[in-house]
């Protein structure tokens, strides 16, 4: 299964620097002679050769940065993580895996959200209970207003993915803010009976989508 991650450009400059800036770390541990740091530097080694970096110039909306990606996913499904979702304490990638090779669908990681914020996120239709943390997705809602949401469960930024997405993505036109989203791609899936479940995770979201979010998750991770 392929790993992607969307970063927007000053992120991905902090990763390139972390990952290939071999002068400055081999600076520190000549200095240093820490062990700890030539261990991490070790770590940083054997990563930095699992990793690829897939530029979006533009800002045109997640659905066109994961079609950037086309040529790198080689497996028939991908797992996507967004950077400004965390989750900590349990492992939702793993345990989205899980349900994925269960049932072999797809998966979009999915949280209760208090009914007057909906139109702050995407929301699920849900289907059949399969069991007590995943649903069967009938649609997904954009943004929705609070009279017109199908629901309080909302899409975090955790999703296994068919490569099929890519055949939608290719022939989908821009909608809201002149972006292609993911979710329209993933609509037309569904419409077309792909099977997609919404799975809630165990683990404790941090929203590090606005400043004061990424404080305050700054703060919670400073104390594990």
């Amino acid at each position: 299964m392929g790993i992607y991650v969307r970063m927007v450009f000053q992120q991905h400059l902090l990763l390139d620097n972390y990952f290939y800036n071999d002068k400055f770390y081999k600076k520190i541990i000549k200095k240093k002679k820490d062990s700890r740091i030539i261990k991490e530097y070790g770590k940083i080694l054997r990563y930095k050769k699992m990793i690829k970096f897939v530029y979006q110039n533009q800002p045109l909306g997640t659905g066109d940065a994961v079609l950037k990606t086309k040529k790198l996913i080689k497996s028939n499904f991908f797992l996507m993580l967004l950077p400004d979702d965390l989750i900590i304490k349990n492992n939702c990638s793993k345990s989205m895996i899980k349900i994925h090779n269960k049932y072999g669908a797809s998966i979009i990681a999915s949280m209760n959200v208090p009914k007057k914020t909906v139109s702050r996120w995407g929301i699920f239709k849900l289907g059949k209970k399969i069991n007590k943390n995943n649903y069967l997705i009938k649609d997904v809602v954009e943004k929705p207003s609070i009279n017109k949401s199908p629901s309080n469960k909302a899409v975090i930024g955790r999703y296994i993915l068919s490569k099929k997405i890519f055949l939608k993505l290719l022939n989908q036109k821009p909608s809201k803010g002149g972006e292609i989203h993911i979710t329209d791609a993933i609509q037309k899936l569904i419409k077309e009976n792909n099977k997609f479940i919404a799975h809630n995770f165990s683990g404790k979201y941090l929203d590090c989508g606005s400043m004061q979010g990424y404080i305050k998750s700054s703060l919670e991770i400073s104390k594990s």
